[in-house]
């Protein structure tokens, strides 16, 4: 049901219909999202009620300009108890969320991109994925990218150009922002000194963050050389999607030469 730009009472009202046995679908903007915080919390995470969100233009919008990137879900979702956060790397992924959410007991969010996929073969029976459980791109020895959502396959490219550099970097889509492939991530950790950490989002209390949180809490930082790149505390200007990216730092080749920095 369309209820119009009142984005409170769209969450409100999936809530409603929660508690009378549907699952409803509440699909917001990511930045507009923010307008209804309040009952995210108190409406259907704090009764933990079958209601999922589902957040289109997470990350950079270009031409919309600073009023329409989506900056911040992954950070001000992420601390509420109960929600499940995810971001997939393209279509194929976006339709397994999807079904991973509907199948889940409780409240759910998966937040994607603006623009179009990769062209990822969308399966008619897409499978549900594990709770908390990503995946490894490709493996490697001498460097570990830890990405989501977006930016999975310019981390994939990027590692895949950097052989030529005498480079093998590793990419592990976390595809979970809440709760974190947690055995996955300390375990690569583990075998990583170098690890470099991407996201579209701001890095204050973003994803990068819970991987940091995470590795300081079970003390695994020790001798590690860790860098991070996301959206900076700032609002972002007017310019296309391309143009941003590679203003940031977030495209391919800014992460290629963040990788190359480890290397002198």
């Amino acid at each position: 049901m369309d209820v119009g730009i009142c984005e409170q009472h769209a969450v409100t009202f999936a809530a409603g219909l929660a508690t009378e046995g549907y699952k409803p679908a509440v699909a917001i903007y990511s930045t507009f999202m923010q307008r209804a915080y309040d009952q995210i919390v108190h409406d259907v995470c704090l009764q933990n009620l079958n209601v999922n969100f589902f957040l289109d233009r997470g990350g950079l919008v270009g031409e919309d300009g600073a009023t329409h990137h989506g900056a911040f879900d992954m950070s001000f979702l992420r601390h509420i108890p109960n929600l499940v956060v995810m971001a997939p790397k393209d279509e194929a992924e976006l339709a397994r969320m999807m079904v991973t959410a509907f199948d889940y007991d409780g409240p759910c969010s998966v937040r994607y991109p603006r623009g179009t996929g990769v062209g990822a073969k969308v399966s008619a029976t897409p499978e549900i994925i594990a709770i908390g459980r990503g995946e490894l791109m490709r493996d490697g020895e001498d460097a570990l990218i830890i990405t989501i959502g977006s930016r999975v396959y310019p981390a994939v490219e990027a590692a895949m150009e950097l052989i030529e550099d005498g480079l093998r970097v590793a990419v592990f889509n976390a595809r979970f922002v809440k709760p974190l492939p947690k055995e996955q991530l300390l375990e690569l950790a583990g075998r990583f000194d170098r690890i470099l950490l991407v996201e579209e989002n701001a890095l204050a209390g973003g994803f990068c963050s819970a991987v940091l949180e995470l590795f300081t809490e079970q003390g695994v930082m020790d001798g590690k050389r860790i860098k991070q790149l996301g959206l900076p505390d700032e609002f972002v200007e007017h310019g296309s999607q391309k143009e941003l990216r590679q203003m940031l730092g977030l495209d391919k080749d800014g992460i290629k030469r963040t990788l190359r920095k480890f290397y002198g």
